[in-house]
């Protein structure tokens, strides 16, 4: 499953690279453990992925506002804290990126998590996680 997933409306793609955010999310994704020093987001299920939006209206359309919307879903079990401290560490890396597009640009960010519970068929077929657990 992709574990991050970045909406974007596409005015933005001239004043910030994305696929840059991309890698520094995962990048920093890697990095997150558990209370018993676990990463969170196993190396070989670690996704990415950005969209720009279609169609998009935001607030009331007086200027081309921006607007970044990004949502990580972790697997079940993990404390609040665990969610919280992969949340905070999150949003300080889209903070460092967007930061001098905030300086000029009129642009909204979110960063929520969910976790997966009550999933009712949750299948892998992958390469990637045989190759990071060895």
């Amino acid at each position: 499953m992709p574990h991050c997933v970045i909406l974007y409306t596409p005015n933005l793609e001239t004043k910030t690279d994305v696929g840059a955010l991309c890698r520094k999310l995962a990048d920093r994704m890697l990095t997150i453990k558990d209370e018993a020093g676990k990463q969170v987001f196993p190396t070989g299920g670690t996704r990415v992925l950005a969209y720009p939006a279609a169609h998009y209206a935001v607030a009331d359309g007086e200027d081309d506002y921006g607007f970044i919307y990004i949502n990580v879903r972790m697997g079940a079990g993990r404390s609040a804290e665990v969610q919280k401290n992969a949340g905070d560490r999150l949003l300080e890396v889209v903070k460092a990126h967007v930061a001098p597009m905030f300086e000029k640009e009129l642009v909204g960010v979110t960063l929520q998590i969910d976790e997966s519970p009550g999933q009712v068929y949750d299948a892998k077929h992958s390469t990637l996680h045989p190759l990071f657990n060895k």
